[in-house]
Formats: C-alpha cells, structure tokens, sequence
C-alpha cells in the first residue's frame, strides 16, 4: 500500500551528477599506476562523497 501522505522520494540532477563522479573516482581508485599520495587523495574524496550521499 503507498502511503499518499508521505512527501515523494525527489531525485536531484544534484544527486546525479554526485553518484557518477563517485563512481568515476572509484573506477580510478583500481588503477594500478597510482601513487600513495593519489591513492589516498581519491579515497578521501571518495569517503566524502559517499557521506554526502548517505552512504
């Protein structure tokens, strides 16, 4: 039963746009050539992302 009082779930291009540079930083987060400094860099920023988002 969908509860009509409850506010819809609004996806924002904002949101969107978040998920895929997450998932862009992820894909370079497996290349083998990155330094330690790069390495950690992208994971920082991939630990933000993802708190941003709720995950």
């Amino acid at each position: 039963m969908i509860d009509s009082t409850a506010p819809p779930f609004v996806y924002t291009c904002t949101e969107y746009r978040q998920e895929m540079i997450l998932l862009a930083l992820r894909r370079k987060l497996t290349r083998p050539d990155l330094s330690e400094e790069e390495r950690r860099r992208l994971a920082e920023e991939v630990s933000r992302l993802e708190q941003e988002l709720g995950m």
